[in-house]
């Protein structure tokens, strides 16, 4: 069942997290959702994910099939295509909740590290997920704390800022308060996830 407004469906997204969190998760994958999905489909939320494999969306939210339209990408960039799939789950499906989700120890982010640090070339493609990261892992250089830690940070909510920056429909959506954009950090040892904005 849809939420009724973008607030209920971050609340429902964030106290599925709590029960994962928590070892107490009330959704099992049915093979049964399946024909009833076959038809159609209705997300209550969109997520831009890492393509890290221990950050698996639908179970670290609790959530079902047919619950999330997720789009991964290593580092949890903004892609054209990305951006293309995260529209379309807002204006045909009725998605109202969009969230970056980064998490703690992210590889990407940590390659992008490296690149500025020691000018770290990578092969193939790689290089450009490392470069598309860069400037944030630069800006946060010189933060207090540590630095993955706050590249990730700022990376997350970079990525939140480069949607709605590039996307009008996004934009017009949230200033009419049919979506909310929403960046949200995982931790991979404690298995929570923190609202960032």
């Amino acid at each position: 069942m849809q939420p009724a407004d973008p607030d209920t469906a971050l609340a429902r997204l964030l106290e599925g997290n709590r029960r994962f969190a928590e070892g107490r998760p009330e959704v099992v994958a049915a093979t049964a959702d399946r024909i009833a999905l076959a038809d159609a489909q209705q997300p209550f939320a969109t997520i831009l994910g890492c393509s890290d494999s221990r950050v698996p969306v639908e179970t670290i939210f609790d959530q079902g099939p047919g619950d999330l339209f997720v789009i991964r990408v290593a580092g949890n960039i903004v892609t054209a295509e990305g951006l293309g799939s995260i529209e379309y789950a807002v204006e045909v499906l009725g998605s109202s909740l969009v969230v970056v989700l980064g998490h703690s120890s992210c590889g990407a982010v940590r390659a992008a590290m490296s690149f500025v640090e020691s000018g770290t070339a990578f092969p193939g493609h790689i290089q450009l997920l490392a470069e598309a990261i860069a400037p944030v892992a630069a800006d946060t250089r010189s933060a207090d704390g540590e630095w993955w830690p706050a590249a990730v940070t700022c990376n997350t909510r970079a990525a939140r800022l480069a949607m709605l920056r590039r996307s009008p429909l996004l934009r017009v959506a949230a200033a009419r308060n049919q979506v909310r954009v929403a960046a949200m950090l995982y931790d991979l040892r404690s298995g929570a996830v923190e609202l960032l904005d």
